[in-house]
């Protein structure tokens, strides 16, 4: 059994870690848990009674947080002529083609957060697939960072855009803002992605659809909420 520290353990006792609480009453119970000198991320987890192994059983794409995450995401976009002028003006960190995959290639850099590409970009993004790919960055159309609406793209990831990805144990981990957020915020961040991922139920899903759900803090212990009553209603 992992050891934890004392600020940890002295959070245990705030809440019973075996009850199911109303996703209100959790959030209020957050706050105390969130004791690190740094700003911690709020973390959303979410079990599915999904089989990530069938095709017909997957959950992926992305929305934009009513209040964003907190976090200040760096964008590289993978575009060309007046698409590559669009994501400079839209306020792209860095842009570029041919010249962007030998700098990650040759130099290993990883300075960006999220990358984007318009559809004709494909092929070239493709040479980076092994080395994006494993690291959750190769861009995706479900997610919207394969398009040609680039302005729309970067202004999504830069007003608090996230992605939710079925993992292999049919579970979902998402940011929903930090610990210096208002409760309310919080909540309302909570609210709107569970709604999403109610929306995006497949149709072969059967059975109770979410088996468990979590919030927790960087560094704080998870908070059950009820995952029959996710919402609260």
């Amino acid at each position: 059994m992992a050891k934890h520290g004392k600020k940890y353990n002295d959070a245990l006792k705030t809440f019973d870690r075996q009850n199911l609480y109303e996703p209100k009453e959790a959030f209020s119970l957050l706050k105390n848990t969130a004791t690190a000198k740094f700003d911690e991320t709020i973390e959303l987890h979410v079990r599915l009674n999904l089989d990530p192994r069938q095709a017909d059983q997957q959950v992926r794409g992305a929305m934009v947080l009513p209040h964003g995450t907190g976090r200040s995401q760096k964008v590289l976009v993978f575009a060309k002529g007046e698409k590559a002028k669009e994501a400079e003006t839209a306020g792209a960190d860095y842009v570029g083609a041919e010249d962007m995959v030998e700098k990650i290639t040759k130099e290993n850099w990883f300075d960006f957060d999220v990358v984007i590409a318009t559809p004709d970009m494909m092929g070239v993004v493709g040479k980076l697939g092994r080395i994006l790919g494993p690291r959750g960055l190769m861009p995706n159309p479900k997610t919207g960072t394969v398009t040609m609406d680039i302005t729309k793209a970067v202004n999504d990831v830069k007003a608090g855009k996230v992605e939710y990805r079925l993992d292999k144990a049919a579970n979902i981990h998402v940011p929903i803002g930090k610990a210096s957020f208002e409760e309310e915020k919080l909540f309302e961040n909570y609210t709107a992605l569970i709604e999403t991922l109610i929306k995006v139920k497949p149709s072969a899903a059967k059975g109770q659809y979410m088996k468990g759900v979590c919030i927790a803090a960087t560094m704080g212990p998870g908070i059950r909420i009820n995952p029959q009553k996710p919402l609260g209603k």
